[in-house]
């Protein structure tokens, strides 16, 4: 899907706040309630710089040494991440 995300007053103050954080060697957190856009928002910006996002389902199941070993590898390939519940 080669589509582009509809840009909103919203989505644009993302952007705008996240390309800062980078900007500043700071992360972002997109935090709202379910169907806003946050996922889709950060795989778009990371699309437009040339960044890797991976998507994790989380679950109850998870525990902390499958979540460092996701944090592992995240770190060794400079990909972002979204946790979605």
């Amino acid at each position: 899907n080669s589509g582009r995300l509809v840009i909103t007053p919203l989505t644009d103050r993302c952007y705008m706040t996240l390309t800062t954080a980078l900007q500043l060697y700071r992360g972002g957190l997109p935090q709202g309630p379910a169907g806003t856009g946050k996922t889709e928002t950060t795989k778009d910006l990371a699309k437009a710089i040339a960044k890797y996002v991976i998507v994790f389902n989380c679950s109850d199941g998870l525990d902390y040494q499958a979540m460092g070993r996701m944090f592992s590898g995240l770190a060794q390939t400079g990909s972002w991440s979204c946790f979605d519940e």
